[in-house]
């Protein structure tokens, strides 16, 4: 009897404990049906349970019309009909029909000029790209819907337009309105929507059968810096490996194909990762990257943003202040280098990882802590990734390991 009702109480307790979860969401789409109204998105924002109702693809076709500037007498045959001849929508029919998240996303990347995915996958190609900042279920809300129009109206198109500069040209907004929607200064909420997809675990092995057998040996983070595939990562993150992957925010895992630079002095490697997965079955023609600090200017008391995968569980982002600049180690690999030292939370496994801003720009590489401090975390500066040749043909993992063995 006990045993149920201990069972019972933990039913309950998990219950409970998504409630906030819950409710946080449902704040979300209301905030950004809030915005879409304020932009002439939408004509008004719908509250309460009118939101979690499902989102058909004549409301998707809506939206993507009004997101490109267009008002509804623009469009006398309609959104859907408009959307069809431009391309943006490839299913004809069923407009009444639920709007699978997947087709929702690929209209949208249509929209934007992006090429590269099919109506089944556009949700995974979104999250890769960072234009959606969270996974969806299989169909949408209203809701939802309305977060993803949000998030998208930010986001530069192919041409390098975001949807929310065209509705200011078209005199639907002022830049006033969408500067105080998107400020420049971000916080680690908006920091994570914006730039979670540009993390990275990294999983390294030392021998060729727990390569092939999937079991990795060690790990660390990562971050691209290029939409091409080139990473950041410490050195000791790849230090006498053979092989390594790195896995995105999406769960795919993509193998690193060369080292285009590295110095184990500085604790620094450029990694170039491949852009097609380690089982083959998908290629990503970009990634989404991060922008580097070119004179990170950090002072003391400053807000700074850690993102990485701390233990290899999974991707995280924490925030902290600037303790200290300039600081020297005095000992182990990197004693030469300025360091910074920060609050923002790091772990084993977060070496690698991104040292962040405000404004989203890396302004150095989590790399290790004081243990027998409190919140004394270090992260080295970025000068000589920014100062190598990120063009070079670069050597594979298997040299790197090599040509540290021939050293005397």
């Amino acid at each position: 009897m006990k045993k149920q009702i201990l069972a019972l109480l933990c039913v309950l307790t998990l219950l409970l404990g998504l409630a906030p979860a819950a409710a946080a969401l449902e704040g979300e789409s209301q905030r950004a049906a809030n915005t879409l109204a304020s932009l002439q998105v939408i004509d008004a924002a719908p509250s309460g349970k009118a939101l979690s109702n499902q989102a058909s693809r004549a409301h998707a076709a809506e939206v993507l019309a009004r997101l490109y500037g267009l008002t509804k007498a623009d469009l006398p045959s309609g959104a859907y009909d408009y959307a069809v001849s431009k391309g943006w929508v490839t299913v004809v029919t069923g407009q009444k029909d639920p709007i699978p998240t997947a087709e929702f996303c690929a209209a949208l990347l249509r929209q934007l000029g992006y090429e590269g995915f099919t109506n089944e996958n556009a949700n995974v190609f979104a999250r890769r790209i960072a234009l959606t900042s969270r996974d969806y279920d299989e169909t949408l809300t209203l809701g939802d819907l309305y977060q993803l129009a949000r998030d998208a109206l930010a986001f530069p198109g192919k041409d390098g337009v975001a949807p929310a500069q065209r509705l200011v040209e078209k005199g639907l907004c002022t830049q006033a309105q969408v500067q105080g929607l998107f400020p420049e200064a971000l916080t680690i909420r908006q920091a994570a929507d914006k730039h979670m997809a540009a993390i990275l675990r990294l999983d390294v092995f030392y021998s060729d059968r727990e390569y092939e057998d999937d079991q990795r040996s060690n790990g660390g983070s990562g971050f691209f810096v290029s939409a091409d595939g080139l990473a950041v990562t410490n050195y000791h993150t790849i230090e006498g490996a053979l092989y390594a992957t790195a896995t995105l925010v999406t769960g795919e895992s993509f193998p690193v194909e060369k080292v285009v630079f590295y110095d184990p002095d500085a604790d620094l490697a450029l990694l170039r990762i491949s852009k097609t997965t380690t089982d083959q079955k998908a290629t990503a023609p970009f990634f989404h990257c991060l922008e580097l600090a070119q004179e990170p200017d950090l002072r003391v008391g400053d807000t700074v943003y850690s993102m990485g995968v701390p233990l290899g569980v999974t991707l995280t982002a924490t925030s902290g202040v600037v303790s200290a600049v300039n600081h020297k180690v005095g000992v182990g690999t990197f004693s030469s280098l300025p360091c910074v030292i920060s609050t923002a939370d790091i772990s084993h496994g977060s070496s690698g990882g991104a040292l962040m801003n405000v404004y989203g720009h890396v302004v150095g590489v989590t790399t290790g802590a004081y243990t027998n401090g409190n919140n004394l975390y270090l992260s080295v500066p970025l000068t000589l990734v920014m100062e190598a040749d990120w063009t070079a043909e670069g050597i594979t993992l298997k040299e790197v390991v090599e040509l540290a063995e021939a050293k005397p």
